[in-house]
């Protein structure tokens, strides 16, 4: 039996694991979160990984909140950059496989066509950067079979997203006016949960691989709210404005779409279409 340690694993990735985890008995996870293991704590994640013979490490511990970040610089440094160094050395050091999540910010979003994973990165805002540095670490230390796996626009039944804050803004709001300029995909991490679990025995790499994975099709954040009240039969009405209109303490990127080919033709897997899953997810709210 496979130890497996997630970090991170009351946000929303880490509890979509959780909530798979007794469907896939060969593997025995540790479910950790801050203060439990302080990912930014070499030395406490050292220990933890030689006490409990951890043989690969499912990273989502991550600072995402976007607009904080450009205040709270240090914090969003110290978890998504150095926590990111810490766990890829200790890695390395006990020849511990490392999968780690990451974004689609960390790129600039001014070209028009899907990124792919050796396009070079140019993150707008400091949650990207900081991902970006994160990223960057890892791929130096390179600890064996690991790899990185950018996502973007992660919703689940779990923690807060755009999903629940839709449904949620519906029951007290007539109109909503929402960003139609953003061009990317959401990303059920229900999806993204089952995928990470199938392709552990899959990977096979001396040097650390980077995938993309986000759900099937493309879409604006308009597109996607407008779809959220239509499964719901919400009587909200949606207006599309740019992102002039909304402006925010941190830029982001106008068009963030993954090219998930490399993903798919890799470990032979189908991705479901986005709408699909937002079926799935509202269901099981």
């Amino acid at each position: 039996m496979s130890n497996i340690l997630v970090t991170g694993a009351k946000g929303q990735l880490g509890s979509e694991i959780q909530f798979l985890a007794s469907q896939y008995n060969q593997y025995h996870f540790f479910f950790t979160n801050t203060p439990y293991l302080d990912v930014t704590d070499k030395e406490q994640v050292r220990v933890f990984c030689l006490k409990n013979k951890i043989q690969t490490i499912i990273n989502c511990a991550a600072y995402t909140n976007v607009e904080k970040a450009e205040e709270f610089i240090d914090s969003c440094n110290n978890i998504n950059h150095l926590a990111t160094k810490n766990l890829s050395a200790i890695a390395k050091e006990q020849d511990i496989q490392l999968i780690h999540i990451s974004t689609d910010y960390i790129f600039d979003g001014k070209q028009h066509v899907a990124y792919t994973e050796t396009d070079t990165p140019n993150p707008l805002n400091m949650y990207g950067k900081t991902k970006w540095l994160g990223e960057q670490a890892l791929l130096e230390i390179n600890p064996k079979n690991s790899i990185i796996i950018r996502t973007s626009w992660v919703y689940s039944s779990y923690g807060n997203n755009f999903v629940k804050s839709m449904l949620k803004l519906a029951k007290t709001k007539d109109v909503l006016n929402i960003v139609s300029d953003q061009i990317g995909t959401p990303t059920y991490a229900a999806d993204l949960a089952k995928t990470i679990l199938d392709i552990l025995p899959k990977i096979d790499n001396q040097n650390v691989e980077i995938y993309h994975y986000s759900n099937d099709g493309v879409c604006s954040w308009y597109d996607f709210a407008f779809e959220i009240f239509q499964q719901q039969k919400s009587t909200c009405k949606v207006y599309p404005i740019t992102s002039k209109e909304y402006p925010t303490t941190a830029k982001r990127p106008l068009f963030a779409l993954l090219n998930k080919s490399k993903i798919k033709n890799t470990f032979d897997i189908e991705i479901p279409h986005w709408k699909t899953s937002l079926a799935d997810c509202i269901k099981k709210l």
